[in-house]
């Protein structure tokens, strides 16, 4: 008993240890059971959230394999029995898909390398370089982006009719080497978050700033011109009325057309629209697929600084 009550009064702290060992050594487990909980019900929600908004497309590849009584039944049947495989092969006899696809490629191909160079150049000198007047510049750009499109379409049409470009791609594609508002502004704000001291390093080595611009801020700003990329492949993909204004020959029409022309002149034709319309959408899919890490990284990396 004295040589406990010494201790105690000696050690007083140790007293406590013991408790406090076995109550720290309980939480973890506790801690890590609620951690096991909380992000099984995070991944039920977004595998719910996921499966609804696939339910259109699912819908999609379905109607696709149906016949027209079987797309009109009641209750809808969700799974094609016996699935219509012969679809896919009279809409690619009524529509020529792959001549669409390869428009509506060539335009996008032209549009993206106008963006990347075009808006990647602006968006460096909002940037990195200090001229008078940059911010107010800057923010009559961005106004820009408040105007509609049905705002300046008319004054647009009139320009390219005067210029002889109405009835080829230049009208859809040459405004792109011009620059894109949002673009601009998507770019500039990935380019901010580069630090700053790379470009004076470089600069008291002697480097231009185009060569800066080259070798620096470019080669680190991969996820940012991959997510304007596929930005501006997507509305190209799904743009209809621009190529609806300055397209007139069949043979020239984009994927938006060509499926709008087929729904008015076979509307009753559902199974084989769906067809198309599944062909059509594939290319867009796998990339975005294929390019999905980098396009949320440079989604993510963007507008970190202001």
């Amino acid at each position: 008993m004295k040589q406990q009550q010494w201790k105690a009064e000696k050690y007083p702290v140790q007293e406590h240890i013991s408790p406090l060992v076995r109550l720290w050594g309980r939480r973890p487990r506790g801690q890590a059971t609620i951690q096991v909980v909380q992000k099984s019900i995070i991944y039920i929600i977004l595998l719910t959230l996921g499966a609804i908004s696939l339910l259109p497309f699912f819908w999609l590849v379905s109607t696709s394999l149906k016949s027209n009584q079987q797309i009109g039944a009641i209750p809808p049947q969700w799974i094609p029995n016996p699935p219509h495989w012969s679809n896919y092969p009279e809409a690619m006899a009524f529509v020529p898909v792959f001549r669409y696809i390869r428009n509506t490629v060539f335009i996008a191909a032209g549009r993206v390398t106008g963006v990347l160079i075009s808006s990647t150049l602006v968006a460096y000198g909002f940037s990195r370089i200090r001229w008078p007047g940059r911010d107010v510049v800057f923010f009559i750009v961005l106004a820009t982006m408040m105007l509609p499109y049905q705002v300046t379409m008319v004054p647009l049409y009139v320009l390219f009719t005067k210029l002889g470009w109405v009835g080829s791609y230049k009208p859809l594609i040459v405004p792109a080497f011009f620059g894109l508002p949002f673009f601009i502004f998507l770019l500039r704000q990935f380019f901010m978050t580069i630090p700053e001291e790379l470009c004076d390093a470089a600069r008291i080595d002697g480097c231009s700033e185009f060569g800066i611009f080259t070798r620096i801020i470019l080669p680190l700003s991969k996820p940012a011109l991959l997510a304007v990329a596929l930005f501006e492949i997507l509305w190209d993909w799904n743009d209809f009325i621009r190529p609806l204004i300055y397209i007139n020959e069949m043979e020239k029409f984009t994927i938006s057309l060509g499926l709008s022309l087929f729904s008015d002149q076979h509307h009753w034709q559902w199974g084989l629209l769906m067809a198309a319309t599944t062909v059509s959408i594939l290319p867009i899919v796998g990339f975005f697929f294929v390019a999905q890490r980098a396009f949320i990284e440079g989604i993510t990396l963007t507008g970190m600084k202001g």
